[in-house]
């Protein structure tokens, strides 16, 4: 059965996921270690190797557009069962050399803070997603907080391209993609709560600098005119969003 996330900010496909990693801060890092299946390791380091990341920029990738609580809510792959074991061998102490049989593992370095079971089901969110078994569904910050807009008609789904699979990878995208942009104000941006919509933001958030200028890089990556995605009037919208938050305090 396809599951459904809630994604409160602007959905980002895995295409976009190395350029959000260099956009995200970079606090200190804890190793964590997270026992699970042979069978679920396998399966996020081959994604990991195919999007060119590391397994941490997967989890934290998810972490960055997908609430807490919707990660809570997704089911924990689990553990390995007990006969599901791997053999070392062991490099120091006194049983140096020796064979060890351990619980299949992933050495995951994130942010301190995160429960190993956390950790595992947003590994879990990724490889749904890149499935296509989670089906993702936008809610608007500012129709949120204030229940003022309509929620936007459903996008039907994009027409075939060809039966090749990138083609047709391409083509969810773009319907993704044209789904979850934000719709361009009539007015343009004039007040502080618009920019902040734009941006993707509840009107009353206090965003720092930072984080303002980190939304804006990977929203500039979507709607640049020069790109494949690109929009003219939603990227001259962000331009002002940006020149009105930097003219104040953010």
């Amino acid at each position: 059965m396809t599951q459904s996330v809630l994604i409160r900010y602007v959905y980002t496909p895995f295409t976009f996921w190395r350029h959000i990693s260099e956009l995200m801060p970079s606090p200190s890092k804890h190793s964590y270690t997270v026992p699970c299946s042979s069978a679920f390791r396998e399966a996020v380091e081959a994604l990991a190797q195919s999007r060119q990341v590391n397994v941490g920029d997967l989890a934290r990738s998810v972490l960055l557009v997908v609430p807490g609580a919707e990660v809570e809510r997704f089911a924990d792959p689990g553990e390995p069962a007990s006969h599901d074991r791997e053999t070392v061998i062991l490099k120091s102490g006194p049983a140096e050399g020796r064979p060890w049989r351990r619980k299949p593992r992933l050495q995951v370095r994130m942010p301190p803070g995160h429960a190993i079971p956390f950790i595992r089901r947003a590994l879990g969110l990724a490889l749904a997603l890149d499935a296509g078994t989670l089906s993702v569904t936008l809610e608007d910050p500012q129709a949120a907080a204030q229940r003022l807009r309509p929620e936007p008609e459903p996008m039907p789904p994009p027409p075939p391209i060809d039966e090749d699979p990138s083609a047709e990878e391409l083509g969810r995208l773009r319907a993704i993609i044209s789904t979850l942009v934000f719709e361009p104000l009539a007015e343009g941006v004039r007040t502080r709560a618009e920019a902040l919509y734009v941006l993707g933001f509840l009107p009353d958030a206090r965003p720092d600098s930072r984080t303002v200028r980190a939304k804006f890089r990977l929203l500039a990556t979507i709607h640049h005119p020069d790109g494949e995605h690109g929009d003219h009037q939603r990227m001259s919208q962000l331009n002002q969003a940006m020149s009105l938050l930097r003219g104040g305090e953010v």
